[in-house]
């Protein structure tokens, strides 16, 4: 059985936004605009993701 992942790809630049949130999109393995990052679907994951929804987005 396969490890569930989900894509999240960074779809807002970082420039003015809260070191915090920097730091958890540095998380999620993204660094410039438009990269995109397979993760496996956790908890802990969907709550990185869910604490900067407004720059990232999940693709399929």
């Amino acid at each position: 059985m396969s490890e569930k992942t989900i894509k999240v790809r960074l779809v807002k630049s970082l420039i003015g936004t809260r070191d915090t949130h920097r730091s958890t999109v540095r998380g999620l393995g993204l660094r410039r605009l438009n990269s995109v990052s397979e993760l496996q679907d956790t908890p802990a994951i969907r709550g990185m993701i869910n604490k900067v929804s407004y720059l990232v987005k999940i693709v399929d």
